[in-house]
């Protein structure tokens, strides 16, 4: 065999062997623990707004204005056509995995991201109430769907109740 063939053949056989795959039960749960007791900082750090029904509204107003593009109106990702198309998808705020974090922890992932994931990073563009409003939001999402789409993916406009205004969810 020449020595270009056999270059060519070992090449196929290491595309072959690359080939990535979606990570199985074992390795999401180690990537979570991971995350959540060592990637993770802010857990003992506690929220210092009350989750009262104007300080629901103003954490939902900041999450519309700043997470549902990615995230949806309702927190999980309700009209987000690429939503699972992300690596790793966008997993829905609502999940046992996310609402397991702290409010520390997730005021930290809003404030810092999550790299190499799609989740940006909020420092200098939120501030550090709205982060905590944001989590407050979090804690309290509405049904999934409830709200509709994002009007940016052809939700119509938002309700009131969407844009933070009306019933607190």
């Amino acid at each position: 065999m020449s020595r270009a063939r056999l270059l060519l053949l070992a090449a196929g056989v290491a595309l072959l062997g690359c080939k990535a795959t979606p990570p199985g039960p074992l390795e999401r749960a180690v990537a979570s623990q991971v995350k959540r007791r060592l990637t993770v900082r802010g857990r003992s750090d506690r929220n210092p707004l009350e989750p009262s029904p104007e300080n629901l509204r103003r954490g939902q107003r900041a999450f519309g204005n700043y997470c549902t593009v990615c995230h949806g109106l309702d927190g999980r990702a309700t009209g987000v056509p690429f939503a699972e198309a992300m690596a790793p998808p966008i997993p829905s705020l609502g999940s046992p995995e996310v609402q397991a974090y702290s409010d520390g922890q997730l005021h930290w992932v809003i404030e810092n991201g999550i790299f190499p994931s799609g989740m940006p990073a909020s420092r200098g563009i939120l501030g550090d109430e709205e982060m905590w409003g944001i989590v407050l939001f979090i804690r309290h999402l509405p049904p999934t769907g409830s709200l509709g789409e994002p009007p940016v993916y052809g939700g119509g406009p938002p309700s009131p109740q969407a844009l933070g205004g009306g019933r607190v969810p």
